[in-house]
């Protein structure tokens, strides 16, 4: 047997294997380190290995055929040096062939390092593991080294503790794969235990700030306390981010230089950490002379009253960021001038002077020259056309750039609700050279087509409703070949039909269609509805009506303001009726209706700021004031009226009705939001000698009728039962309401909006003025929650306490707790 002399340098004995004399073409080849001697490589092969390309490896080694080598000498001690160096092998040997003739041959023997075949968790949940494996990023056939093995366990550790595991455990280990060459399994076995809440927080070195306003700072990061109803799980990412937010907080009131020293977790024996952090506060500084530059297009005084910072007041530079950039109502320094076309406006403050306590600010501006819209293009519409995109969006090509109509624009796009508010984008592209911009607005469809189901109490019975609403209805596309999916969709018009039933007793059609843009040039909308109501309980009443309306946007006050007018008929028709003021007859009502309303929210669905004020009236012509009710004469001797039967005098019946409603919507933070809504309503005659024959208000249980029944609107106070607080069972002509609600969004999922809510109302209802007491209401409190899914519409139940007792029950202990089940956007149309 060929024996082969191995080469190995005596400072590698520490790191590399040492190798024996061994014998080559069976003439013993000893090394004499005393008297290296010189060889011309004649030949290298390398083998061992499987996946690497053989030629790179031999040019890494830095051997090279026809290169003179000394034996023993630094050349081979540096070439294994340089294999090592990979980090792609388990073992490196070079052996010599042979020798020939002062040629010697060389064998480079490798052997590579396990890959990887595949990897396993256990002891984590899906989730988890899809986040995992975006952390690690293990790739088959990837070398496993030990490196790796220490990376990815640290890696899956550090992600566990950021989720609060801090007494997480995990092992790596590798597992011999027997179906493949060379190959191994990662398994690794994760056991997180409980997560560590935070006991207590304790702030050093600050004596500007009480722990109370310190703690509240910490937005995500909160103590163990019973009324704190946050959880108090330690999550590090959470922390770092609350630690930002705590050193914004000395920053903007003066203490510019103010940081965190250092911080530490301290484990108890219950399973909780305490947590110190310590800060330095620095000085507090004062503005003193704030001077502008660069300023041409507005006066000093214009921008400094803009700023809103006045000599001795505390530095913040979240006061400069407001008052430069980002006021909430774009009142600050940026709008005034991008809303006069100054895209390519710049501002920079600069502290040109800090002297013991004070900071000299110089606000330095580039003007720019003014922009002018170049193109205006729409991506991501898949179902919306683009002519009903376009009509919304207040930028047009021509005009100056001004930052308010793309906020604006963005505003209308989400009222129309056939995109995901989360989603809306907007991507202005200058064009320096020629001073115009092209804007691109980035929509994403979200399904708005719905199917609503819901149930009520209505006309003294359970009332079950089904309906189907399109609200981005195309009757352009009708006919057309393949619009059909399912319907002709994409030009923004609305077609509804809804059915109510509840049995034989009483069932309800409705069909309506809104055409938003009339002629398609001006936001003048036609809406026509036809609906038809049978009762058959006490007698039976059947009515048909008809409705059409005509819609247009105001400019003044502003544009937020719409009026609409409607034409109404409805014809009753009762047969034996023991409901009403007549039994037989036919009654019609002919009705003219006037709205203004004044809509400034951000989005329909959770809303997060803006006002609707909506103010309303409906009246029929004063027949009795111009005796057409009867051919019978009014008056005789006996008084009006005396000498007509009641379907006479009620042949047509007159009333007007008077409603108004305010809403209000503050956000405290981005899910936060403050919800109030004030609402009253008001029924009157021309005649004292007629009463009002159809049109009532109820009040009172969840309003999930919240439609006109029978002429009968009823409206819903959670804490009661259905119509409870209406007078009795004729229902009253005068009601107030108030709303306050607290929500609080868990879900921005358009596919399933959620949002939780705390609510306080009050209400009440009247027959006559004299008696009208707006603070004399029915009151409750509670709790609930809403849901919005697409093809339904929203959901959501309510617990509420009623803290009085209804009208009729002869008791003064309050009604206690009532549930309620929400089914539309509200309770009744105050």
């Amino acid at each position: 047997m060929t024996r082969i002399i191995l080469f190995a340098a005596v400072l590698l004995c520490a790191s590399f294997p040492t190798f024996a004399q061994v014998l080559t073409s069976g003439t013993e080849f000893k090394i004499d380190y005393n008297a290296p001697k010189e060889y011309k490589i004649g030949g290298i092969k390398v083998v061992g290995t499987k996946f690497l390309d053989k030629n790179v490896l031999t040019t890494i080694s830095g051997l090279t055929v026809g290169d003179r080598i000394t034996v023993p000498g630094d050349q081979i001690t540096n070439s294994i040096k340089k294999l090592w160096k990979q980090k792609l092998f388990s073992n490196v040997i070079i052996k010599v062939d042979y020798v020939q003739d002062g040629l010697i041959f060389l064998i480079i023997e490798l052997e590579e390092r396990p890959r990887m075949s595949k990897y396993r968790f256990f002891g984590v949940k899906k989730k988890e593991i899809d986040d995992l494996r975006e952390s690690v990023r293990l790739v088959k056939l990837q070398i496993v080294t030990e490196n790796l093995i220490i990376n990815t366990e640290n890696t899956v550790r550090n992600y566990f503790k950021n989720e609060g595991f801090l007494n997480v455990e995990v092992d790596v280990a590798t597992k011999e794969d027997t179906s493949k060459v060379n190959s191994v399994s990662i398994e690794i076995t994760v056991k997180k235990n409980e997560k560590v809440k935070i006991k207590n927080i304790n702030f050093h070195g600050v004596t500007e700030f009480k722990d109370g306003q310190l703690y509240r700072t910490l937005k995500e990061t909160k103590r163990k306390r019973i009324w704190v109803f946050k959880s108090a799980k330690y999550i590090n990412h959470e922390f770092e981010g609350d630690k930002e937010l705590l050193i914004e907080k000395f920053r903007s009131e003066g203490m510019r230089d103010a940081y965190i020293v250092s911080d530490s977790i301290t484990k108890n024996d219950d399973n909780t950490i305490n947590i110190d952090i310590t800060i330095n506060e620095g000085s507090k500084y004062y503005f003193r002379n704030i001077t502008w530059l660069g300023n041409s297009k507005y006066s000093t005084k214009m921008l400094e009253n803009r700023l809103n910072i006045k000599k001795g007041d505390i530095y913040s530079q979240q006061a400069i960021d407001e008052g430069l950039h980002m006021s909430a109502n774009s009142s600050d320094v940026s709008s005034l001038y991008m809303d006069n076309g100054y895209l390519f406006f710049q501002v920079n403050p600069v502290e040109i002077l800090v002297e013991n306590d004070s900071i000299d600010i110089e606000v330095r501006i580039f003007e720019g020259k003014q922009a002018r819209i170049n193109k205006v293009t729409i991506v991501g519409n898949t179902k919306t056309n683009d002519r009903v995109i376009l009509r919304e969006i207040r930028t047009r090509p021509g005009e100056l750039f001004r930052r308010s109509d793309i906020i604006r624009s963005q505003r209308e796009l989400a009222q129309l609700r056939y995109f995901d508010p989360a989603k809306l984008a907007v991507n202005p592209v200058p064009n320096p050279a020629d001073g115009t911009v092209d804007i691109e607005y980035v929509v994403e469809e979200k399904p708005s087509d719905q199917f609503t189901l819901s149930g009520g109490f209505g006309a003294g019975r359970i009332v079950g409703s089904a309906g189907l609403s399109f609200s981005n209805f195309s009757t352009r596309n009708f006919f057309k070949k393949g619009a059909w999916t399912p319907l002709p969709s994409g030009d923004g018009q609305t077609f509804s039909l809804r059915a109510q039933s509840n049995g034989k007793y009483f069932q309800s059609y409705n069909v309506s269609f809104v055409e938003p843009w009339l002629g398609g040039k001006k936001p003048n909308s036609l809406s026509v509805s036809a609906y038809h109501t049978i009762q058959n309980f006490s007698g039976t009443l059947a009515i048909t009506g008809i409705t059409t309306g005509l819609g247009r946007r105001k400019k003044f006050p502003d544009d937020f303001f719409a009026s609409y007018y409607e034409l109404g008929f409805k014809r009753y028709k009762l047969i034996e009726s023991q409901s009403f003021l007549f039994s037989n007859g036919k009654s019609r009502t002919i009705s003219m209706k006037y709205v203004l309303t004044r809509n400034s929210i951000d989005q329909p669905l959770f809303t997060r700021r803006g006002s609707a004020l909506k103010f309303s009236c409906e009246a029929t012509p004063p027949y009795s004031l111009f005796h057409l009710a009867s051919d019978a004469n009014y008056y005789d001797a006996d008084g009006p009226y005396e000498q007509l039967e009641d379907a006479d005098k009620y042949k047509y019946a007159e009333f007007f009705k008077i409603k108004a409603t305010s809403s209000w919507y503050t956000n405290f933070t981005k899910n936060l939001v403050l919800y109030t809504n004030v609402g009253f309503g008001f029924l009157g005659s021309y005649s004292q000698d007629l009463e009002i024959p159809f049109e009532r208000f109820f009040l009172g249980g969840n309003g999930l009728s919240g439609f006109n029944l029978l002429g009968q609107e009823i409206i819903g106070l959670r804490g009661y039962a259905d119509r409870s607080l209406s007078g009795g069972s004729n229902g009253n002509t005068i009601i107030s309401k108030y709303t306050s609600e607290l929500r609080y969004l868990l879900s921005p999922n358009p596919n399933a909006t959620i949002y939780a809510l705390a609510f306080a109302e009050g209400g009440n209802t009247w027959s006559k003025f004299k008696d009208y007491s707006p603070f004399d209401v029915k009151r409750s409190a509670g709790f609930g929650i809403r849901i919005f899914l697409p093809a339904f519409g929203l959901l959501g139940f309510d617990f509420g306490y009623g803290f009085d007792s209804p009208d009729g029950s002869g008791s003064t202990e309050p009604h206690g707790w009532e549930p309620a089940f929400i089914i539309g956007m509200n309770l009744g149309d105050l």
